[in-house]
């Protein structure tokens, strides 16, 4: 791997400064080719472009092959070019593509019609089934990355299946047409003209016209997979163009855009420029997030312990995992250890807290199970010596005070069980405080008596108070009483979104005022008042809009993942990488994306532990 990557980068450097040829392929003396490569490998360090992954096909004897036109057009738009080794080891696959920070799926056979369930007709052309299971491997573990994807002709065809999606299995007895999609003519002439859909990521790129491309295909899409669109079409119909939407970096092409810039297209070069802009930004937020602590402080993962099998060890379907955090460069998570609210009597505040503990036990007990890849965390310095052991932090939160029934000594038995914070209630008032929901009668006008002796106790033992949920009322009366600062571990803006758990423009500058953080959450409700329009664009604006109110040092993350948070763009942990790809993208400064991952947060835990009762360090080794 590493030396295709510095081989690649050295014929780089070379075809930017002059005449391949003249100054590689006529060199004879050794000794001077010594000094070139050590030339080049001293500029490696300020001058390499993006890693770009290139798909293979079969050569004799089990090599792989890739035409000299893909690699020259990653260069010439300034990207790295590395072959990627035709293969179905997984492990190994696996490897290269962590490695990478853009891929391209390049052309050659017909894909097998199984994969899209459906039985392959007469006209199906040559199938390669080992190179289809490497290519679909390949498209999936980039997608789990959110690592930016170009497809080109079978590329674009594979990324189609890959999703969902279906095929003509051959155009001219499926789809007949007077256009001849397999050319005679060379790969630098253009055949027939497509149009590309005005608005489209496509037309930012090449522009909204129309164009002649070249064709070297007789199958092509059918049915679009879902979360992708037709950008663009040939005169007979047929599909020519798709890309994901929302706040997906994957755009695919029937034509061979390579063979175009090879003829001296520089339209056609834009594509490749654009995957590499897309690539140094990917590889950029890879490489701010080995340099910085992030977090996300709400999830109610813990409620899928209750499954037969579940382990955060592996990938599972549900959001959040271990594997999909080192996908989305995530180092912490916050488990929520949720209680619904039930009966205020004293039996049903018994199970509420038994119900507490059990989850909070059952945090650990997946932690032990992992302990190679992650660890319980307390404190900042906690996660920062996991994070060079190379193992995710797991912190521990409580959701809803009716967690502790009315029993306020649950609170210090809790913090030394790990628990780092507690939201003081949830959907309906308890004996602490109301809640925000608008369809419930308020019945304390803001805390009860017992719920100052919460705050009071939380700050004593250096527990964070959580106000995500809180009513208005609660939220003015914590912020006057709390004599450490407060958060909301997974709320929204007023302004943007007008729900009851979001902060109104008033609340955020309290905040601000009061040192705490607006951990912004990416719930479709809460970000859109037509949920089903909810994008990863409206999540980056409300953390905009917080960032305008409150200030760079008061806004995070929180993502309620697992408990109903999700929108397409970031609907994972493995999807994280993508708000930082978009803040870079927006203009936010590494200082800046670094305090909103996890900086001003772990400001407020550390001021708040800090602020505690020196009693409370020895109830700490209780744990």
């Amino acid at each position: 791997m590493n030396k295709i990557l510095f081989t690649a980068c050295c014929v780089g450097l070379l075809l930017l400064g002059g005449n391949i040829n003249a100054q590689v392929s006529t060199f004879t003396n050794l000794e001077e080719l010594n000094q070139l490569t050590d030339s080049c490998s001293t500029q490696l360090q300020t001058r390499r472009g993006p890693c770009i992954g290139i798909s293979a096909s079969q050569s004799g004897e089990g090599g792989s092959s890739v035409p000299g036109t893909y690699i020259h057009a990653v260069l010439k738009a300034g990207g790295t070019p590395v072959i990627i080794p035709l293969m179905n080891n997984v492990a190994t696959l696996r490897e290269i593509v962590t490695g990478l920070d853009g891929l391209i799926m390049t052309g050659g056979e017909d894909v097998n019609p199984r994969f899209y369930k459906e039985q392959p007709i007469e006209q199906l052309g040559d199938v390669d089934s080992v190179r289809d299971v490497y290519d679909l491997m390949l498209i999936k573990m980039a997608s789990d990355r959110n690592i930016p994807l170009l497809g080109i002709c079978r590329g674009e065809q594979l990324i189609n299946v890959a999703f969902g999606g279906s095929l003509y299995q051959d155009i001219p007895s499926q789809h007949p047409s007077a256009i001849t999609h397999r050319q005679n003519e060379p790969k630098e002439q253009g055949t027939h003209t497509v149009t590309v859909s005005t608005g489209s990521l496509l037309a930012s790129v090449i522009g909204d016209k129309t164009f002649s491309v070249n064709s070297f295909h007789h199958q092509a899409i059918k049915k679009v997979a879902p979360n992708f669109r037709v950008v663009a079409w040939s005169p007979d119909s047929t599909v020519e163009a798709i890309e994901a939407y929302p706040g997906r970096s994957i755009l695919a092409v029937q034509w061979h855009p390579e063979g175009l810039v090879a003829g001296g297209d520089t339209t056609m070069l834009k594509i490749f420029k654009y995957m590499v802009h897309k690539s140094e930004t990917y590889r950029k937020a890879k490489e701010l997030h080995q340099r910085i602590l992030s977090v996300d402080t709400h999830c109610d993962t813990p409620l899928e312990f209750r499954l037969a099998g579940f382990n955060i060890g592996e990938r599972e379907e549900n959001q959040v995992n271990i594997p999909k955090m080192e996908e989305g460069k995530l180092d912490a998570i916050f488990f929520a250890a949720y209680v619904g609210q039930g009966p205020r009597d004293n039996e049903s505040l018994q199970k509420a807290v038994d119900r507490v503990t059990f989850l909070i036990n059952g945090i650990y007990s997946q932690v032990r199970n992992n302990s190679e890849t992650c660890g319980i965390a307390h404190t900042v310095a906690d996660l920062q010596r996991l994070k060079s052991e190379g193992k995710k932090a797991i912190f521990i939160g409580i959701e809803n005070g009716y967690g502790i029934g009315k029993d306020i000594a649950n609170l210090s038995r809790y913090k030394a069980m790990g628990v780092n914070y507690m939201t003081l209630c949830h959907t309906k008032n308890n004996d602490i405080c109301d809640t925000s929901n608008r369809n419930i009668v308020k019945e304390w006008g803001g805390l009860s008596p017992f719920g100052y002796k919460v705050v009071k106790e939380m700050n004593r033992l250096g527990m964070v108070i959580d106000i995500s949920h809180a009513g208005d009322s609660t939220f003015w009366d914590v912020i006057k009483s709390s004599k450490q600062p407060i958060v909301a571990t997974h709320s929204a803006t007023r302004a943007l979104c007008n729900r009851d758990r979001n902060l109104t423009d008033q609340q955020l500058k309290a905040l601000a005022k009061n040192g705490g953080v607006i951990q912004v959450c990416p719930l479709d409700e809460y970000i859109n008042a037509n949920k089903n329009k909810a994008s990863l664009e409206d999540f980056l604006n409300h953390i905009d809009h917080a960032v305008k109110v409150a200030g760079i040092d008061h806004v995070g993350i929180g993502s309620d993942f697992d408990g109903g948070g999700g929108v397409p763009g970031i609907n994972g942990t493995n999807d994280m990488i993508n708000i930082t790809t978009s803040l870079l993208e927006r203009g936010y400064t590494e200082d800046d994306i670094c305090k909103i991952w996890g900086g001003n947060f772990f400001r407020v835990l550390s001021t708040v532990q800090s602020g505690a009762d020196k009693s409370v360090a020895k109830l700490m080794k209780m744990e």
